[in-house]
This record gives C-alpha cells, structure tokens and sequence, in this order.
C-alpha cells in the first residue's frame, strides 16, 4: 500500500528507481525490466512509462544516480587531492566502491544508456570534471585533457579486474595495496606525470 500511495502522491519516477535498485542488487541487470519495476514499485505495469519509454532510458537514470554517487564518494574520500599519494587514494576509494555496488557499478558503465539523456550525460560529466580537477591540481605541469582519460582508464580497469574475479579482492587492505601501488607505478613510470609533479615542487 504504501508503493502505490507513493504512486498517487506524484512519487512514481523516484519509486521506479528505488525499485530498479533493488533488483539490480539483488539478482543483476538480468532481473530488471520495466514489468518487474512495476511489480516491485507496487504500480500498473504500464505505470513505469509515464517517466521511462523504455528499458534503456530507466537504466540511463539509474546510471545517472550512480555516477552523482560515485562524485560524491571520491570528494569524501579525499575532498582536493593533489599529490600523487592522494591520488592514488581517491583511486582507492573508486574501486572500492565498484566492490560495495558490483550491479549499480556494471549497470553504469557496461549497460546499454540513453545517449540522449541528458541528466546521465551531466552526471557523467561531473565525475569526468572531477577526474580533470584532481589531474590539475597533482601535476600542475601537465596536460590534464591529456592525462586524464590515461588515469581514469587504469583506475577503472582496476576496479573492473576486482569485480570479475581477475585480481585478489579477498580484503579491503589487499585491494587498497594493490591499487595503490598500480597508481603510483603508472604515476612514476610517466614521463608527463613526472614532468608535472616536479613542476608542483614535489
């Protein structure tokens, strides 16, 4: 009763949400499709397609919820890293989260999204813009539109090998040393990266 009063109460997209979620965490992207969206949110199965046309576009929303999380997480973990040791922690932080929310995680990056979107493809560049900040900020020397896919791209393979069983995840210490020390190996072996850090005085 209380899913369908939310309904009533113009409370449907978030409950939709809520409720794709929960299925993701608990069975996969598997289990989510707008039918079984409807029957968690305790709605109409045509209800869900007043706010999402489709499969597609409920996934695009609840990658873009994942993404603004995702910011937020990395900001906590460190709020405005700039050496390469603080790097490495945020980098840290962006695995472990990958670890804690496995199906939120996959749905972002390896489900098919709504191009046009527009709320997942500002969230989305809210992280990209973080992502350039921290680069700014710990190699003041270097090309941050250069350097910054690089980095994210090992940070997010990372986080993927984790998930998929590829590197040890048996403990948060053994993932946190093994992304540190990927992180900072990439950051000493960079000739750029190494430029920019001498430029900064460190």
């Amino acid at each position: 009763m209380a899913r369908t009063s939310a309904y009533h109460h113009g409370d449907l997209r978030a409950a939709c949400l809520r409720a794709a979620r929960e299925l993701l965490e608990e069975d996969g992207s598997a289990a989510l499709s707008m039918r079984a969206v409807a029957r968690r949110a305790g709605v109409s199965p045509t209800a869900p397609y007043r706010h999402f046309p489709d499969r597609r576009t409920l996934v695009s929303a609840v990658a873009a919820e994942g993404y603004r999380e995702l910011a937020g997480h990395l900001a906590a973990a460190h709020p405005s890293p700039s050496t390469p040791g603080e790097l490495a922690a945020v980098a840290v932080a962006y695995v472990r989260f990958a670890l804690d929310h496995p199906a939120l995680f996959r749905a972002m990056f390896a489900e098919a999204c709504d191009p046009e979107s527009e709320e997942r493809v500002s969230a989305t560049e809210v992280l990209a813009d973080y992502v350039r900040d921290v680069i700014r900020r710990a190699f003041p020397g270097a090309d941050p539109e250069a350097l910054w896919t690089p980095v994210w791209a090992l940070v997010h393979g990372l986080a993927f090998l984790h998930l998929d069983g590829k590197l040890d995840a048996s403990t948060p210490d053994v993932v946190a040393a093994q992304v540190r020390a990927a992180v900072l190996a990439l950051l000493a072996e960079s000739p750029a990266l190494s430029r920019g850090s001498d430029a900064g005085g460190r």
